[in-house]
């Protein structure tokens, strides 16, 4: 799809619009990976049991905002993905990829991205602690510094502590790939001109988490589609995770 090319339209583009056509992708496939997998349960029997310590759930609910009864909900989803391909109770890569789009073949540099910030413990796989993490961030109530150090990790492809040039060049080039847009180098070297301008206060070339930080602050609307409403009830946003639970002391 080409959105880009009537030169009127891009003109007419906010920085912050621009920078939420790059962000966007990130929540949207998150929003993706939840409904793919709880579309599953609607060949299963309504009826599940799952087994899991109830210290463990107690302790995930208070490093997030999920209650005992969501994070038992989002073992469910977190099971159905973990076993997709290696059934051995942990996410793998192609596993993510599958569920995001729906091949766990292929390069991908946004969902390496998103694989490693979920990957807390850079052991290759995502462990349930590291899922519910991740998705606290796109929760109503996480905290904005949360979000804001999220997107910014993002895009510090070589986690230098600063995001530079090539590094937004190839993340909205790898998004705008992932969505079939086409977007014509000019209007995206004057995205990035622009971007730079703005954000990179002492103009040294890149910016500076403090930079980005105060940036989004200013301009909060940035970040407005990293935060998924439904997160606030899982249990009611998704019916199908109707269940009984087995807790472990």
């Amino acid at each position: 799809m080409d959105f880009f090319n009537n030169s009127s339209r891009s003109s007419s583009l906010t920085l912050g619009e621009k920078i939420c056509a790059a962000l966007f992708p990130l929540a949207a496939l998150i929003e993706v990976l939840i409904y793919a997998v709880t579309n599953c349960f609607d060949c299963q029997p309504r009826i599940q049991k799952i087994s899991y310590r109830l210290t463990d759930l107690a302790r995930l609910s208070l490093e997030s905002p999920f209650s005992i009864n969501e994070l038992e909900a989002l073992y469910e989803l977190y099971k159905k993905l973990s076993t997709s391909i290696i059934d051995d109770g942990l996410i793998h890569k192609e596993e993510l990829q599958l569920a995001l789009f729906q091949t766990p073949y292929g390069e991908n540099l946004f969902l390496d991205r998103v694989f490693d910030l979920f990957d807390e413990k850079k052991n290759g796989v995502i462990e349930f602690d590291e899922f519910i993490h991740a998705l606290s961030v796109f929760h109503p109530y996480a905290p904005f510094e949360q979000k804001i150090d999220f997107a910014f990790r993002l895009y510090d492809l070589r986690q230098t502590g600063f995001i530079e040039r090539e590094e937004v060049r190839q993340m909205v080039i790898a998004i705008l790939l992932e969505s079939d847009v086409i977007l014509p180098e000019t209007l995206l070297d004057d995205i990035i001109d622009k971007t730079f301008s703005e954000v990179d206060a002492d103009k040294d070339g890149r910016i500076s988490k403090e930079e980005w930080k105060s940036f989004v602050v200013k301009h909060p609307s940035i970040l407005r589609n990293m935060t998924l409403p439904y997160l606030k009830d899982v249990s009611t946003a998704f019916p199908s995770f109707i269940f009984s639970t087995e807790l472990e002391d």
